[in-house]
């Protein structure tokens, strides 16, 4: 039986898109698996985006469809990437999540799996808060919340300064975004795809 996954994204350099086509990469790997990847609509004008260097960055994944939020209710898995912004994700994640409440009153989420990646700007830059802060919103929903078991031991990697939590899947981006997710961090989003879809899939009433 087919399992629904949405890979939902936010992001504005580039490096959570690449973390999303790894998680929806690992998805893919399940048999059954139908996998979407979807990203959240811009809040920021033009403008704004161009005094910030984004717009650029930004045309790698215009191709990629914008997610609706009243779409949730399709998806056996919700795994939501979203960049970091002071220990919390940011406002256009924010504005997409707030459009749920109809879902909530509703109940239409309950049973549904959710899980988060993320990236920071340094090594400590608040990785476990932002996915502890998504998970309110999945806990709220009613979701069962998958994270990143150590069965991935990739998350043990001390030979290299490497994102990655039990909470799910995180890049380090530097200061200036001049960092790339690393083949370690990309392991890993592969692995939250993968397990996360398992997960639905064994959950998953047809």
């Amino acid at each position: 039986m087919p399992v629904r996954i949405q890979v939902i994204f936010y992001s504005m350099y580039g490096h959570i898109y690449k973390m999303a086509e790894a998680v929806a990469e690992g998805a893919r790997t399940v048999d059954g698996a139908e996998v979407e990847l979807l990203q959240i609509q811009e809040t920021m004008s033009q403008e704004v985006l161009a005094k910030m260097g984004a717009v650029e960055a930004k045309k790698a994944f215009a191709h990629v469809p914008l997610a609706n939020p009243a779409h949730l209710v399709d998806a056996d898995a919700v795994i939501l990437g979203t960049p970091t912004r002071f220990g919390n994700y940011p406002s256009q994640v924010g504005a997409f999540l707030d459009y749920t409440g109809q879902l909530w009153a509703k109940g239409a989420l309950v049973g549904k799996v959710g899980s988060v990646f993320t990236s920071t700007a340094s090594q400590h830059g608040g990785q476990e808060s932002t996915c502890l802060h998504a998970h309110t919103f999945f806990f709220h929903q009613g979701m069962i919340v998958v994270g990143v078991p150590y069965e991935c031991q990739e998350l043990l990697n001390l030979s290299e300064i490497s994102g990655g939590t039990p909470y799910g899947a995180s890049t380090i981006a530097g200061p200036r975004g001049e960092r790339q997710p690393t083949a370690n961090e990309l392991t890993i989003a592969r692995f939250q795809g993968r397990h996360v879809t398992r997960i639905a899939s064994k959950l998953a009433v047809k």
